[in-house]
């Protein structure tokens, strides 16, 4: 439940009643008094582009029926450290989770996690089962206690990781400048794959613009024609890819990059080459 009313216009005309509105601890109440709780309150890739996490919090527990079970994804901040993923922070998001945080939003507003699975979504993602505090006949699973160790192993209780993570990025800055300064200086030619909001921040945050890649492609009509926000790299159908036979293609979209790959295989003909920028700079023959 937000105000976007194009995608809840889509919804309806499917039959799914959808309340264009953000949703909280004001919107929860509305609904309880007309009569409507939750046996399962469900939000993937909600949690992280919540402004008033609190407010968000304490929406579900008004909600949820004393016996009932919510569930939340939301990408995980151990992969996104661990496997240096900044190009996933970008304005939609407002906060990035540890379990070990989570728990303690949730614990503060009466509700208790039981359960989590740990899944490859957005390069890392975790996915959290809870239930009102108090309600025991759903017991707590090994995997919370598990993930927890694994966290606080991995330092996420301490601030020296995230400081560590800040040095990692520009560190990610500079080689990534390095390979394509040292491509272009060679008359090398290099394109991109993909138009994703991961692009436009790793593009704007590393200052990249057609100075160092001609233009990228995108499968989708929508974004064909258009601009990368901010670097004005040009959009293009991927035939320009045939049409232009570049030495190098930067795959953007890292996330499906195996696809990708199949997908533009021919690029080999004219001995183009594959080049991954997340995690790090990587070169695919």
């Amino acid at each position: 439940m937000k105000p976007a009313a194009n995608v809840a216009k889509v919804a309806e005309e499917k039959g799914i009643p959808t309340l264009v509105k953000f949703f909280g601890a004001q919107t929860a109440k509305e609904l309880v008094l007309q009569g409507k709780k939750a046996d399962l309150l469900l939000g993937n890739n909600v949690l992280a582009h919540v402004p008033d996490l609190n407010d968000f919090v304490a929406g579900m527990k008004i909600l949820l029926k004393p016996n009932g079970v919510l569930t939340m994804e939301f990408p995980h901040v151990l992969q996104l450290i661990q496997y240096n993923l900044f190009d996933t922070i970008y304005h939609e998001h407002f906060s990035y989770f540890s379990l070990l945080t989570v728990e303690k939003v949730f614990a503060s507003h009466g509700l208790t996690l039981f359960d989590v699975e740990e899944l490859p979504t957005h390069g890392g993602s975790l996915r959290i089962y809870g239930r009102h505090e108090g309600f025991d006949s759903i017991a707590a699973g090994d995997r919370i206690s598990q993930l927890k160790a694994k966290e606080v192993q991995a330092g996420l209780n301490q601030i020296e990781i995230y400081v560590g993570f800040c040095e990692q990025v520009k560190s990610t800055k500079r080689q990534m400048l390095r390979f394509l300064i040292d491509a272009k200086n060679q008359g090398k030619s290099i394109a991109g794959y993909g138009a994703p909001a991961k692009a436009n921040t790793l593009l704007n945050y590393c200052g990249i613009r057609t100075d160092l890649i001609d233009y990228t492609v995108d499968l989708s009509p929508h974004k064909q024609g258009l601009f990368l926000p901010g670097t004005q790299i040009p959009i293009y159908h991927p035939d320009k890819i045939r049409e232009t036979k570049p030495d190098y293609l930067a795959i953007l979209p890292w996330n499906i990059k195996d696809e990708i790959v199949s997908q533009m295989d021919y690029i080999r003909e004219w001995g183009g080459k594959f080049v991954v920028l997340i995690p790090q700079v990587e070169v695919i023959g």
